[in-house]
């Protein structure tokens, strides 16, 4: 990874490569359960998708000294609890994060992009130990050159962050002609691009509200995953 120049494709996970709001949202909805605290709308529900867990509970108004257990107890469904049912293997029974599934035509052109020698690295504000083994069970992890997420002990935590820990891996030098492009479906992804000096390309059909990515300024909206391998190449000329 240390030639240069890298062109570099940053890839959102939830929303953009996987369509984890199944998951996600069942995992939440037990977690104020649990906590006794009303479950919310389905409309907030949604925007669980894209932030990290902790700032999504205080927007919903989980008291300071609540929020360690409403995180253990979200993790621990998402990752240890196997009572829902894997859409991929009717019958079986999966914990939330694998209450997920890979958008149609992704793993496609991800090949394409590889092909075309970007460098792809999968940077998400998931913590990267339930990243990991989310990717290796839908074969991401074969498909890009990296996964990099957020820390466990939430010092690691926006998605400007882990861009900047992403690129310390990769040896990222913009002065030796490296450019990158972050490709995502919510604000979290555009506003972390913008902040790290980067264009983010919006993906339409991720969890965005309204017109929330062109408000947060990405540069350029895509409807669908077949259109990805091409912004991205007419993007970097």
């Amino acid at each position: 990874m240390n030639e240069h120049p890298k062109k570099v494709v940053l890839l959102d996970l939830d929303g953009t490569l996987t369509e984890s709001a199944p998951g996600i949202i069942a995992c939440v909805v037990k977690t104020f359960e649990e906590l006794g605290y009303p479950v919310p709308d389905d409309a907030e529900l949604k925007r669980f998708i894209g932030p990290a867990i902790i700032e999504s509970l205080r927007r919903n108004h989980i008291p300071e000294d609540k929020l360690e257990d409403g995180i253990a107890i979200y993790r621990n469904y998402y990752a240890n609890q196997n009572i829902f049912d894997d859409p991929m293997n009717p019958g079986n029974k999966v914990p939330g994060r694998l209450y997920n599934s890979v958008f149609d035509g992704i793993p496609e052109q991800l090949a394409a992009l590889r092909e075309d020698g970007y460098l792809l690295a999968i940077a998400t504000c998931k913590p990267e130990y339930q990243a990991l083994p989310i990717c290796e069970h839908f074969h991401l992890t074969e498909q890009v050159d990296g996964i990099y997420g957020a820390s466990m002990d939430n010092t690691r935590l926006h998605k400007d962050q882990v861009i900047r820990y992403c690129f310390d891996h990769i040896g990222f030098d913009a002065e030796a002609g490296d450019r990158a492009l972050m490709v995502g479906d919510r604000w979290t992804d555009v506003d972390g691009a913008v902040a790290c000096g980067l264009d983010c390309l919006g993906c339409a059909w991720g969890y965005a509200e309204g017109d929330e990515l062109t408000q947060h300024g990405a540069y350029r909206i895509i409807e669908h995953v077949d259109q990805l391998r091409d912004a991205v190449s007419e993007y970097f000329g």
